[in-house]
């Protein structure tokens, strides 16, 4: 690990929620599954623009799919507990 998911509290939940951000920081999503995730490709974009989610393109190829940074996704999830 590197380092960026320090546990500094004994609640189960930050810990388990801890847990899950750093198995999944060396995880990646697709493009189109990050933006439903974060609440749409504009604010995707936005986020990738400001640096607060990584992005990459591992084909220079014009159709090439984009990947993002799993653990990053999930910090800026939108609120999904009012939906059905």
């Amino acid at each position: 690990m590197r380092g960026h998911f320090q546990i500094k509290s004994l609640n189960p939940e930050a810990i388990h929620l801890q847990n899950i951000m750093a198995v999944m920081a060396d995880k990646k999503f697709g493009k189109k599954f990050s933006a439903k995730i974060v609440g749409g490709v504009a604010k995707l974009e936005n986020l990738i623009a400001a640096g607060k989610i990584e992005a990459f393109k591992p084909k220079n190829a014009q159709n090439g799919k984009w990947y993002c940074n799993a653990a990053q996704v999930l910090q800026h999830c939108q609120n999904m507990r009012n939906r059905k």
